[in-house]
């Protein structure tokens, strides 16, 4: 299973998520804001799969920390939470350097998929387009 960095500054949602990842047989490294997070990733020397970041966080938000992890290890995936769509917006000129954006609020099962996919590599765009189809 995968080593999983979440940065999520609400207690909740980070419990929930850890929790969900965990059960899935993941180990799970937890930091409360984005200065934490990359702090965690400088002593670890990126030695992670993937990194689960909030975007809209105190200190370092999601996306300095994206360019952070990105610039310094590049083989670490990138998925970003948010519950603001001009937050998504903002993330979308990060194309290059992050698997997706998860919108809030989220089902358990939404956030193990999407991490199960970025883990696995598979193109986000095409995913999401096969499980409308399913769905409709």
């Amino acid at each position: 299973m995968a080593r999983i960095l979440i940065a999520e500054d609400d207690d909740g949602v980070r419990a929930f998520v850890t929790r969900a990842l965990a059960h899935a047989g993941h180990e799970v490294v937890e930091a409360e804001d984005g200065g934490l997070a990359s702090e965690v990733m400088l002593e670890e020397a990126g030695r992670f799969d993937l990194l689960l970041s909030d975007i809209k966080m105190p200190v370092m938000d999601g996306i300095a920390l994206a360019l952070n992890v990105a610039s310094s290890w590049p083989e670490v995936t990138i998925v970003l939470m948010t519950g603001f769509a001009d937050q998504r917006e903002r993330a979308h000129g990060l194309d290059q350097l992050i698997y997706d954006v998860i919108p809030k609020p989220f089902t358990l099962q939404q956030v193990l998929e999407k991490v199960d996919d970025a883990l696995a590599g598979r193109p986000p765009e095409i995913v999401s387009l096969a499980r409308q189809a399913m769905m409709g």
